[in-house]
């Protein structure tokens, strides 16, 4: 009797999820896997629901080991409805991040990297940190990954490139702060430069950290060479000294190949059950840094979804993607790069 009450109750579990499984629509979403004492097991997402949660039943036969594991174990399951493939990304990475389950690809790195902000959209531009980018008209340039790369590119720019560091606002006459006075900041504040000269400082700095050296050299040496003209010999004795400081700056970066423009080499090494990935952040063809991730009980993951998986959660952190992603997998026993 009591192995037909048991037959019974797996009977009745089975139907209800097969029930909710046909009520699920054939729209884009996020669906949840919930298993034994409502944990989630696994958050995915699709951008047709129910053909990508029943394709889990259907070809029971044909899942990996990992996923079929995973099966065995679902008690129940949800699903939430979005507007769009994008929303469902996001959604997914958060859900990921709050629920931890225990059948997705976990990083443990929830940091947002910094990125240099320059506000092109303000009257008066200004440099900052930000480690959230945010649609708001300003240029942002990164990640800079360890932050230790910002912070020297950043002082270098306010020791080298007129564009002030305050959050004032301009639109009233201010007195110059320290700043103007240690020579870092031309106080637009004050009236001390004109829009038009404040503008060519700031496009200055959109080619230094482009990369552009060639066109910002030429175009210091042309300054150099107006204002000894005019002789306004300490003047063009400043811009001298800035562009010998912009060449030994340039001396020290890591140039991979200015051809490449903005792009991520994501290396992969398994061994045994554990995973690793390696990330290098190159822009305008320099390196600008590298990240390690290590992901545990990854062994099982086909290489493939373990990949997708990956670059999934990796970029729908607070990153701006570059025009391309390099991917490659080294062969087991092949230590990864450094």
């Amino acid at each position: 009797m009591a192995v037909a009450v048991s037959k019974k109750k797996v009977t009745k579990k089975k139907s209800s999820l097969a029930v909710k499984l046909s009520a699920v629509p054939k729209k884009p979403g996020v669906y949840l896997f919930i298993g034994p004492g409502e944990k989630v097991l696994y958050v995915g997402k699709g951008k047709d629901l129910r053909s990508r949660v029943s394709s889990y039943f259907q070809k029971a036969g044909e899942l990996d080991p990992r996923k079929a594991a995973m099966v065995r174990g679902i008690k129940d399951m949800k699903y939430i409805v979005t507007d769009g493939e994008l929303e469902a990304l996001a959604l997914e990475a958060n859900l990921i991040k709050q629920y931890k389950p225990k059948f997705n690809i976990i990083l443990r790195d929830d940091k947002n990297y910094p990125y240099l902000r320059l506000s092109i959209n303000e009257e008066w531009p200004r440099l900052g940190v930000v480690r959230r980018v945010k649609k708001d008209g300003a240029m942002h340039f990164g990640p800079y990954v360890p932050s230790s790369s910002m912070r020297e590119a950043l002082a270098f720019i306010r020791r080298n490139f007129g564009v002030r560091p305050c959050r004032y606002r301009l639109d009233r006459p201010l007195r110059p702060c320290i700043q103007y006075q240690m020579g870092r900041c031309p106080a637009p504040c004050a009236g001390l430069i004109d829009r038009d000269a404040y503008r060519k400082e700031v496009q200055n700095v959109v080619m230094f950290l482009k990369g552009h050296k060639t066109d910002l050299i030429d175009e210091l040496r042309a300054k150099m060479m107006r204002l000894s003209k005019e002789h306004r010999y300490e003047d063009a004795a400043r811009i001298r000294d800035r562009i010998s400081a912009l060449r030994r700056a340039w001396e020290s970066q890591k140039v991979i190949s200015p051809e490449l423009g903005d792009i991520d080499v994501v290396g992969h090494y398994v061994h045994g059950r554990d995973a690793a990935f390696q990330v290098f952040f190159i822009r305008n063809g320099i390196m600008i840094g590298a990240r390690d991730f290590y992901i545990r009980d990854a062994g099982a993951i086909p290489p493939k979804e373990l990949f997708h998986g990956f670059l999934e959660m990796f970029y729908a952190k607070e990153i701006i993607p570059p025009e391309r992603i390099i991917v490659g997998v080294r062969p087991e026993g092949v230590m990864p790069l450094r």
